[in-house]
């Protein structure tokens, strides 16, 4: 064969004197061969011409030729490792290098340039260049034999501990690391003696003689050494040291631990007890989170107001955990929740002021006047390290976080610096949130104590229980509401209400709800034409609100709200508060003859349950929610056994769950009213608890009444015509009466009264005239007539002769006041009782 040019590219890869050629026609069949290729593969040449290359290589590498063919004819050539297979079977590693060998107008050729592997420069190493790349290797290497005793190492592995490598020899692991989990280190190699299988990337962490106070990390991994005949005569391992990358590892942990376990709540002291938790025991043995007292209360967090004349600076220990347990150093230290004082200078008191942290290595004798507070820190006998960080949120110091750890332990460095600050730094910010969550639920919790009774008033008409439930668990506030409300006569005016959405805003349309109820009640209006009257007052409130919105609108502001955000009045979940479409229920119930009368406005009816155990609903007419127009409300009227039990309620009472029904919801109820109780306040509670969950989606209003009748004996009524005389008649028949209920001390104002309105009666009014008096917490007398005027009360002039009976009553009474009825009006007023006990 001629000399061959096999191009620049060539000549780069291979030394062609040094090369193997062959040559395949297009097809990869073997065209060309020579005395190299004969000593190589072992083939003649009549052996090896038309021969397919796949036949000259390992099984492996035979499935290839097809794909490295259509590469060679797409890119022109092809270079790369292959296993030749000789003719005596054995396999042969080259480097091969396939190029175009084609001649013009000539058949398509492949020429194929061989090197054997073992033939390279630089594929076999000597002993001394081996011995050198592991000597000076940056990584730790021994070998032990099949006992486990070191027989060589390198100088590096002198640097994780355990003296020089010709110190080793003879000797075990435990031998020369004492801090190292031998047991285990060996384990792993016995397991690679035994089953010849490596053992990669196993980690150890612990302490060692070197290096006391400092837990390190080692990775290690380990390899079987055999000898010629597959038999082991050892153990080949290597060590890194992976300190800085555990520790990196632990902190990133901590800080993802804190992430998910601190501010789980919207508690100042629990956050605070749960940045001690997070990191006891594994940054610190001891930690004391000390906070102002006015971010405990929520108020804003201002150092100067905290500080004493002598420049100390009271706080309380709201998080405390140690790992030593107990409650301070020496068992004396300021426990949870406890008042600390911190001496002007001392560290807290510097963190506060300067807002940085404050670290030392070991404590001094000089730090005896203020780290009696500090929490025990457990095992060891000499001074601890102490690390104070500041507790800063949005630029404001909340208090301080003390970390110790003792003697035993390494003592606190930069890094841990920067971690404290970051750990307390995310608790600073759930408990800045806490706070302010502190400071508006408080103001709201304000609010709606003071939108909703504080106490039922007491009276003689019914026995009451309410309990109610807000769906906005966490402020409290909700647009439900219940009321009762005394009337005259003895009577009692019982009202459950609801406002559409929830939170701050519906408990506001909730109290001007309840307020406008209130007022209308003192009219003495049946119950359909309160409810009228309350049905104009939130239209005209929806029309006023239109307008000031359309006003806030032309302002640039969309809502009217006032702020610009173009979002109305929300609450807290995303729903508008408003009035219209507020449901209301109002009861009037007189238990001088046990009549009940009410009307409803887009709102449940009442059940009642009778003395017996049954339980109904009253068949009440159902009017539209208030503002939303439509017909008018209707009242429907009953007689109540002494004993029955009204219970009024908001529809969340009966929608809880995700699926349910009027008729479920009522099904529900009357199972749970059903269940006895040894109180009604018991019984309201558990009727609530069973039916509503402890977050319910909608807030609930129950109130329970359980209806009373005045006895005979407490209510007198004469029939009096009218004359002039009967007013002399009244006066002695009140007198005696008063006597008999040995109220005898207040004849005289009780004359008084009736003697001036059952005159005013004969004098103005027409018709039959009723006089009662009802002995109840007051003595009330009451004058009945068929007139439909009301009268006034007239301030005459000194030359005036009459005018003066309306002005006397209300002088010598607690209140009166006028009700109309279907046959007329009554006027009445009231005396307060000489001994409250009657």
């Amino acid at each position: 064969m001629g000399s061959l040019d096999v191009g620049d590219g060539a000549r780069r890869r291979f030394d062609v004197a040094d090369a193997v050629p062959l040559l395949l026609d297009a097809r990869g069949v073997v065209t060309g061969w020579t005395r190299d290729a004969e000593r190589l593969f072992g083939y003649v040449a009549a052996e090896a011409v038309g021969k397919d290359l796949a036949g000259l290589l390992t099984v492996g590498d035979a499935g290839r030729v097809p794909d490295v063919l259509e590469l060679c004819r797409r890119s022109g050539g092809w270079a790369g490792l292959l296993s030749a297979r000789r003719k005596d079977r054995h396999a042969v590693p080259v480097m091969a290098r396939i190029t175009s060998a084609d001649e013009p107008g000539g058949p398509g050729r492949w020429l194929v340039l061989v090197n054997e592997m073992a033939e390279a420069h630089g594929w076999s190493m000597s002993r001394s260049v081996l011995e050198q790349m592991v000597a000076g290797s940056p990584i730790g290497i021994a070998i032990v034999d099949t006992d486990l005793r070191f027989v060589w190492s390198n100088a590096t592995l002198a640097q994780f501990g355990g003296g020089a490598p010709e110190t080793r020899l003879g000797l075990r692991l435990a031998d020369v690391q004492p801090g190292f989990d031998a047991d285990a280190v060996e384990a792993r190699m016995r397991q690679v003696l035994e089953t010849g299988e490596p053992v990669v990337g196993y980690e150890h962490v612990g302490r060692l003689r070197d290096a006391p106070f400092r837990e390190t990390a080692h990775m290690l991994s380990f390899t079987r050494l055999d000898d010629d005949r597959r038999r082991p005569i050892g153990v080949y391992y290597t060590v890194v040291d992976i300190t800085d990358r555990h520790r990196a590892r632990q902190r990133l942990a901590l800080l993802d631990r804190a992430g998910r376990h601190i501010g789980r709540s919207l508690d100042i002291a629990r956050t605070a007890q749960e940045l001690a938790e997070v990191v006891v025991p594994g940054f610190a043995d001891a930690v004391a989170v000390d906070l102002l007292e006015s971010v405990l209360r929520g108020a804003e967090p201002v150092v100067g107001r905290a500080e004493g004349p002598d420049g100390s600076v009271v706080l309380r220990r709201a998080g405390l955990r140690s790992a030593a347990g107990g409650t301070g150093a020496g068992g004396t230290g300021a426990g949870a929740d406890a008042v600390v004082a911190h001496p002007a200078g001392s560290p807290a008191v510097r963190c506060l002021t300067s807002g940085r942290a404050w670290r030392a290595g070991r404590l001094g004798p000089d730090a005896a006047d203020w780290s009696a507070d500090l929490p025990p820190v457990g095992a060891g006998t000499g001074p601890p390290s102490v690390l104070v960080v500041p507790v800063r949120a949005r630029g404001a110091t909340l208090g301080v976080t003390t970390f110790l750890r003792h003697s035993t332990q390494e003592p606190f460095d930069e890094d841990d610096v920067t971690l404290a600050e970051d750990l307390v730094s995310r608790a600073a910010v759930c408990v800045d949130n806490a706070r302010r969550y502190t400071r508006e639920r408080d103001a709201a919790l304000v609010l709606q104590r003071s939108l909703l009774p504080h106490r039922l008033p007491e009276q003689e008409a019914v026995e009451v229980a309410a309990c109610y439930r807000p769906a906005d668990v966490l402020t409290g506030l909700g647009g439900d509401w219940y009321d009762l409300i005394p009337l005259s006569g003895a009577r009692v005016a019982l009202v459950v209400g609801e406002v559409q959405g929830h939170g701050i805003d519906a408990a506001a349309a909730m109290g001007r709800l309840r307020t406008a109820v209130r007022t209308l009640a003192a009219l003495e209006l049946p119950p359909d034409e309160v409810l009228a009257h309350l049905d104009d007052l939130v239209s005209r409130t929806a029309d006023e609100d239109a307008g000031g919105a359309e006003a806030g609108d032309r302002d640039g502001d969309e809502d009217g709200d006032g702020n610009g955000n173009g979002n109305g009045d929300w609450d807290g979940d995303g729903e508008p508060a408003r009035v219209v479409g507020a449901g209301c229920l109002y009861v009037v119930y007189d238990p001088v003859d046990g009549r009940c009368a009410m009307a409803a406005a887009g709102h449940p009816a009442p059940a009642v349950v009778l003395p017996d155990g049954t339980i109904t609903f009253v068949d009440l007419p159902q009017g539209p929610p208030l503002g939303a127009g439509g017909p008018p409300f209707e009242s429907a009227e009953l007689l109540l056994p002494e004993g029955s039990t009204l219970a009024l309620h908001t529809d969340g009472l009966l929608s809880q769950g995700e699926q349910w029904t009027p008729d479920a919801g009522r099904e529900r109820l009357v199972r749970a009213l059903s269940a006895r109780a040894d109180s009604l306040d018991l019984r309201c509670r558990t009727v609530v608890d069973v039916l509503v969950p402890d977050r319910p989606h909608d807030d609930v209003a129950l109130l329970m009444a359980r209806t009373r009748r005045l006895s005979p004996d407490r209510v007198a009524q004469w029939e009096l015509p009218a004359d002039p005389a009967a007013v002399a008649e009244a006066r002695k028949a009140a007198a005696r009466l008063l006597a008999e209920w040995d109220l005898a001390e207040l004849s005289f104002t009780t004359e008084l009264v009736v003697s001036e309105l059952v005159t005013n009666a004969i004098r103005y009014a027409t018709g039959p005239i009723r006089l009662r008096l009802i002995r109840e917490r007051t003595l009330v007398c009451e004058v009945h007539d068929g007139g439909a005027t009301t009268p006034h009360v007239r301030h005459p002039r000194t030359t005036d002769e009459g005018g003066r009976g309306l002005l006397l009553v209300s002088q010598v009474t607690r209140r009166w006041g006028t009700r109309f009825v279907p046959e007329g009006k009554i006027i009445w007023a009231e005396q307060s009782l000489t001994d409250p006990e009657v």
